[in-house]
């Protein structure tokens, strides 16, 4: 395996983006289309724009750190490895089924709560649990990873996407609910058959590599041999034979599954309870009651519990601060949730502070890999926004056609995610322009769909996806590896998309 596979094809792709601000003109859509002639980028702004993408965009970077200081302190509490082998052992035979709902679920949290970024959360305990179940990484990669990008492919209530639609577009939430579902059901179903099949492939491949070793053994095996040899060997043999998927004796590199904690019976319910409030904190915080349902019920809760006074005084208030209502909650939010429930852990399971700590650090350490990468992923967003060559491209694709033509939108919707691996950034560089030339407002709705699908496929292979790359970086899987492992999957996905917007056009 390549060292810094990851960190290399970013930092490739960032290269050559740099190289196109020079070949290629740049231009910006404000009203009208403004050419700007080349604005070149020069090689001081290589190591100023990622101070630009730390004070932009340094908050995601410390929520990847703080997730994975979260799981380094967990990592400390035997109980946390006892709650993975219990769900380990009710899963036993049942594993390909689990795996698939697991995607289901996330796809579904990512669709209606756009909970691509929050769902960090979750990841590395995700990644665990695939593992104890003895699937390898790619399969990790590809339910956690795929099942997000699913959810974004048929957003339907997600306000990272919609709300964008709904302020450039004017189409409401509920404009082209039909095939966003439709997109949503395809693709899940799509990679839980793309993931079965990968992991038939690899068992298949396994028993061929063991009986290639049992027939390499018995050649070699001496023809006489004494009882107690024969015993020796059928041990060894026996442990030759065993699949493990990892164990305590694993490099710290690639320890993915916290060590079992010897001693005493550890305790599981404190520590289930405590994760599951966490999960029903993040889908209440993210989901857009008021945008996407119309309600105004956690605003409201919100002033009231920082408005009740005791004696004349806000005590809630005064203790919780600046606390943004449900449904507009940031990944900063998050951040403070995850440090005052890690704290409560620590307290509940008697973890010393100075284990709290080093825990914490180690964690963090863990996750610097990924946090590094998505400063370089978004040091490319202010490539791409302060040198607007992409608008050059976009037009020369639209002017291929007359009006609203769904294969060229397509490609451009395409092009826009790779260049601009954050959602926004992504549809606000091509839409008002788009929308420019696409007067008549009975085509937004698949416009919309078109877009959000196209970003959704895009990011399952650009390296300008943060969730791909950081995932990627973590498990230490090389992008080629990655790759081939999903090509067929994204192409499989191009063809039923673009059968689905044929039809769409037609009706």
């Amino acid at each position: 395996m390549k060292k810094h596979n990851t960190f290399k094809v970013v930092l490739v792709t960032l290269l050559v983006l740099m190289l196109l601000t020079w070949i290629l003109p740049a231009a910006y859509y404000s009203g009208s289309y403004v050419d700007q002639g080349r604005v070149q980028m020069g090689l001081f702004d290589l190591f100023n724009y990622p101070v630009t993408a730390v004070s932009y965009f340094g908050y995601i970077a410390a929520f990847i750190l703080a997730v994975g200081g979260f799981y380094g302190v967990l990592n400390k509490i035997g109980a946390y490895r006892t709650m993975l082998d219990k769900l380990r052992s009710a899963f036993k035979g049942k594993e390909v089924v689990v795996l698939s709902i697991m995607m289901v679920i996330i796809a579904l949290l990512t669709s209606i709560c756009g909970l691509q970024l929050g769902l960090i959360i979750f990841y590395p305990m995700l990644v665990s649990l695939i593992l104890l179940m003895g699937f390898d990484k790619i399969v990790a990669a590809l339910a956690i990873v795929g099942s997000t990008m699913m959810g974004m492919l048929g957003t339907t209530f997600g306000y990272n996407n919609t709300g964008i639609f709904s302020s450039i577009l004017g189409t409401e939430f509920t404009n082209g609910m039909l095939p966003k579902c439709i997109v949503l059901f395809l693709g899940v179903v799509l990679l839980i058959v793309n993931t079965v099949l990968y992991i038939r492939k690899q068992q298949k491949s396994e028993k061929k590599a063991k009986v290639k070793k049992v027939t390499a053994k018995e050649e070699k095996k001496p023809a006489k041999t004494t009882k107690a040899k024969s015993s020796k060997n059928t041990k060894a043999a026996v442990r030759e034979e065993e699949v493990v998927v990892v164990t305590a004796e694993d490099s710290e590199e690639d320890l993915y599954v916290p060590t079992i904690v010897a001693g005493k019976k550890h305790i599981v319910w404190p520590l289930a309870i405590v994760l599951s409030i966490i999960f029903i904190i993040l889908v209440l915080a993210f989901i857009s009651w008021s945008g996407a349902f119309g309600l105004n019920a956690m605003d409201d809760a919100t002033t009231a519990v920082t408005g009740f006074e005791v004696f004349g005084f806000a005590l809630f208030g005064k203790l919780l601060g600046t606390v943004n209502a449900f449904g507009s909650w940031t990944l900063v939010d998050m951040v403070v949730v995850l440090m005052v429930f890690m704290f409560i852990l620590a307290l509940i399971y008697k973890v010393k502070f100075d284990e709290v700590l080093d825990g914490f650090v180690q964690g963090a350490k863990r996750a610097l890999g990924p946090a590094v990468i998505a400063i370089m992923i978004y040091t490319i967003l202010v490539i791409t926004t302060y040198h607007p060559f992409q608008l050059v491209i976009y037009k020369a694709i639209l002017g291929i056609t007359d009006g609203f033509n769904v294969f060229t939108t397509f490609i451009v919707a395409i092009l826009s995610a790779f260049f601009n691996g954050d959602i926004a950034y992504a549809f606000q560089s091509s839409l008002p322009y788009l929308s420019s030339l696409v007067t008549n407002a009975d085509n937004y709705p698949i416009m919309a769909v078109v877009y959000q699908a196209a970003y959704g496929l895009t990011m399952l292979v650009a390296p300008t996806s943060l969730i791909l790359m950081g995932m990627l970086s973590y498990l230490k899987i090389p992008y080629s590896k990655w790759f081939k492992a999903i090509w067929k999957l994204v192409l499989e996905l191009l063809v039923v998309l673009l059968i689905v917007f044929t039809i769409l056009i037609l009706i």
